[in-house]
């Protein structure tokens, strides 16, 4: 992986064959191989992406956020850590996992959640709930639409 010119990258182990483009910001995460990092993806600490993964421009991936292999995430996907956001008072970390073949369409929201193998985030949805493996969602509050 050769450094691009305009990114920010502290403490983040990045598998072989990887590629990570310019005005990237990578914190104390991990990438596994033969993934792909487009540019103008936040990416912060303690993010686990595995194999084979696809993350285009402009997604935002905050800490508490497991990416298993063969996942791919559209442009500005937004993924949310925390449901009560406040500026003061008690923060929690929640989780949220993509698990393995997942797809998530342009422009969606994902709160803490589970989404299922090999399942289909419509773009433009916002999920709100655990996702089961092999089904289509879309929509403002992402439904399930079939089943793949």
């Amino acid at each position: 992986m050769s450094k691009p010119k305009y990114s920010i990258i502290r403490d983040a182990v990045v598998g072989r064959n990887s590629r990570i483009y310019d005005h990237v910001n990578l914190y104390k995460c991990q990438i596994g191989k033969n993934s792909k990092v487009d540019a103008f993806v936040y990416i912060e600490e303690g993010v686990i992406i595995g194999d084979r993964v696809k993350i285009r421009a402009f997604s935002f991936i905050p800490s508490g956020v497991l990416i298993e292999d063969d996942v791919f995430i559209g442009p500005h996907v937004t993924f949310i850590n925390d449901k009560y956001p406040r500026v003061r008072g008690q923060w929690k970390l929640l989780k949220t996992i993509v698990k393995k073949g997942a797809s998530i369409g342009a422009g969606s929201v994902i709160l803490p959640v589970t989404i299922g193998k090999n399942s289909l985030i419509g773009a433009g949805s916002v999920v709100t709930k655990d996702i089961p493996d092999n089904v289509l969602v879309q929509g403002n509050p992402a439904k399930i639409i079939r089943r793949l």
